[in-house]
């Protein structure tokens, strides 16, 4: 079943049709999954399981990514004329900027101040998900760039027919962030801190190419954070049980709320991933005096760990440090997997052997005046960003000399 109106755009030298679907369920699992990065597929293919049928429609059907929280599903299929799918786009349409992690206040409020109304807008992204995957979704054997060029197309035509200010694409890959400035979209740079495995065998293989007072302080950070009977469990797959995911939400709900106000997860949602996908999460979870006391969630792909939500009923010196990175470390060397990406903000990773690493976005902008103020900024931004890059990169704990090979 297809919700939404038909919208027709010529787009090189065929005929694309764009339909707008209410909810990823107007998908067929085949259909999503037959779209590049959202399913774990032969070897050789990547897979990142937050643009995942499970994931997103986990969000969808607890109630977390929906109208009544301002994230109305207006995902995008470019199909062709006859209806075939070729490529998709998940997209809201969004009252507030609430869990996205890439901040654009100043733009409403300098909008609205002039008279406009900013509010609704489109979000490309995954809600609450700080995390880079692929936006810009390509069928199976269907010509990429071509399809890619159709969905940029279709997202303006899209934005301007319903009359809203903007479309942001966030945390998009380099590769989709090109296709998109192709199209007038304005280029956005935003910094994270990535764990990369350079072929290690083991924890202390990452040690050694530490300066040697690093080395000395994460060793001790590392037994400091365990020195109260604390031990450190890794569960995934059947381990996922629903009590597991009773203490993680009472640690989650605790600090959630503490920092954030009302966290934008609710309970049936771990219910739904762990049923729906429970091989791709990991659980670090820490014991002290034989029940939970702490623990953090990771969604495992194809190349990367995703470390996400944090939280904890006691407080340990360290303790957040241990279980975030430094586990996460760990399952990324034991199970071969190339990238640890922790997450939003903290220069704290720094210190933990976390690079720099630039985050993309990119933005339409319909109105003429406020896409060049926007612009203007963006300019300016970017520069920071660079700058900020440069500087962290000369502070790494890495033995002088002997820089990972991250990029």
């Amino acid at each position: 079943m297809h919700h939404g109106d038909h919208a027709y755009c010529q787009i090189a030298t065929a005929d694309f049709a764009i339909r707008v679907a209410t909810g990823i369920g107007a998908f067929t699992r085949d259909e999503w999954d037959s779209l590049a990065g959202t399913a774990r597929k032969k070897a050789g293919t990547s897979y990142n399981p937050l643009v995942s049928f499970d994931f997103l429609t986990a969000l969808e059907d607890s109630g977390c990514a929906v109208r009544r929280t301002g994230w109305q599903g207006h995902h995008l299929r470019l199909e062709t004329p006859e209806g075939r799918l070729l490529g998709a786009l998940p997209c809201y349409l969004k009252s507030h900027s609430q869990g996205e992690y890439v901040f654009d206040h100043g733009w409403s409020d300098a909008f609205e101040r002039a008279g406009g109304h900013y509010y609704p807008k489109l979000q490309c992204s995954v809600p609450f998900s700080p995390v880079t995957g692929p936006r810009l979704l390509v069928g199976s054997g269907e010509n990429a760039s071509q399809v890619k060029a159709g969905l940029a197309a279709g997202l303006k035509l899209v934005t301007d027919r319903l009359g809203v200010s903007s479309a942001h694409v966030t945390f998009a890959t380099p590769d989709d962030v090109e296709v998109l400035e192709a199209a007038d979209f304005l280029h956005r740079t935003d910094q994270q801190f990535h764990f990369f495995n350079e072929g290690f065998s083991s924890y202390d293989d990452f040690l050694a190419t530490l300066a040697s007072r690093k080395r000395k302080a994460m060793k001790k950070e590392r037994r400091e954070a365990l020195a109260d009977g604390i031990s450190i469990d890794w569960l995934t797959g059947k381990d996922l049980t629903e009590s597991v995911w009773d203490d993680f939400f009472a640690f989650y709900m605790d600090t959630g709320g503490r920092k954030w106000g009302r966290p934008y997860l609710n309970r049936e949602f771990f219910s739904l991933i762990g049923e729906r996908m429970p091989d791709d999460i990991l659980l670090v979870m820490a014991r002290r005096a034989g029940r939970y006391i702490a623990g953090a969630i990771n969604f495992i792909g194809s190349d990367a760990l995703y470390g996400r939500n944090w939280g904890c009923i006691e407080d340990h010196p360290f303790l957040h440090f241990e279980v975030c990175y430094h586990q996460a470390i760990d399952f990324a060397i034991e199970r071969k997997l190339k990238v640890v990406e922790a997450g939003a903000q903290g220069e704290h990773k720094l210190a933990r052997g976390y690079r720099p690493v630039t985050m993309h976005s990119a933005h339409y902008i319909a109105h003429p005046g406020l896409r060049r103020a926007v612009a203007d900024y963006l300019s300016r931004e970017r520069a920071e960003v660079a700058a900020m890059s440069d500087y962290l990169d000369e502070h790494t704990p890495f033995r002088k000399g002997e820089p990972p090979g991250a990029t």
